[in-house]
């Protein structure tokens, strides 16, 4: 799609490493303006200055998803520097397992308020700013996790469910103002994030890699391109969908 986003503005959350930077990339290849936001400023400068030396536009700013005031200045900042907003991906997540009973409240609610309501949030102020300017398109990061149940992990399985259904709501919401909503649900994705799922215990990466038809996980960039696809005029009829990136994992019984 190189070219395909030439003038548009595109930002980023979570987009310091993994799917989030490959996405960032992806955009930026495209020709979008890129605003990075990330927790992590050190990986989230070195994206911009990568996609910089590219010959691209990027910008990094400091942002907490789960912070109502970092969510409002980070969209502010993206219009300050580039006058808009056309696109968003709204990927910035964390994960954590354990048996339900044993849960701790501090962990459920970590796990919530960045990968739910962080996208809330997120939305909130990117659909304003699209209001404004009469459209724009959003993908927001749920989970194959998001579409049936997780044995491992409880509360990331719900915080991805309500990706979903947050998505699909808001999709209908405004799809009569030209702001499309979709999300997306990754399955096993080769990320710092799963390498850490990897070493959590005996026999872990041996299990995900058991339910993999295709017999491996994906890359980020498989997942980048699917964003920036739906993001694209080539989806231009494409809202409230949430769309496996899986490998065919949930194809049917592997």
């Amino acid at each position: 799609m190189s070219g395909s986003f030439e003038g548009k503005v595109a930002l980023v959350t979570g987009g310091n490493a993994g799917i989030g930077k490959a996405t960032a990339v992806a955009f930026a290849a495209a020709g979008a303006r890129v605003v990075i936001a990330a927790r992590r400023s050190a990986e989230g400068r070195q994206t911009a200055e990568e996609i910089q030396a590219k010959g691209g536009e990027a910008v990094f700013v400091e942002t907490d998803v789960a912070r109502p005031s970092d969510v409002e200045a980070l969209v502010q900042k993206t219009v300050a520097t580039y006058g808009r907003l056309d696109c968003a991906f709204n990927n910035a997540g964390v994960g954590g397992g354990g048996l339900l009973h044993e849960f701790a409240e501090t962990d459920w609610d970590r796990i919530v308020d960045i990968n739910l309501k962080g996208v809330w949030l997120c939305m909130k102020y990117q659909i304003a700013q699209m209001l404004r300017q009469g459209g724009g398109a959003i993908v927001n990061n749920s989970s194959a996790a998001g579409l049936v149940g997780f044995a491992r992990s409880p509360a990331y399985a719900a915080s991805k469910h309500g990706v979903i259904g947050l998505s699909k709501s808001a999709a209908l919401q405004y799809v009569s103002h030209g702001i499309r909503i979709n999300a997306i649900c990754p399955g096993l994705i080769m990320t710092a994030m799963i390498e850490r799922a990897f070493a959590s215990g005996p026999g872990v990466k041996e299990w995900y890699e058991s339910k993999q038809p295709m017999g491996r996980g994906g890359h980020p960039e498989d997942v980048a391109r699917a964003v920036v696809w739906l993001c694209s005029e080539a989806a231009s009829f494409v809202t409230g969908v949430a769309f496996p990136v899986d490998g065919g994992v949930l194809a049917g019984f592997w």
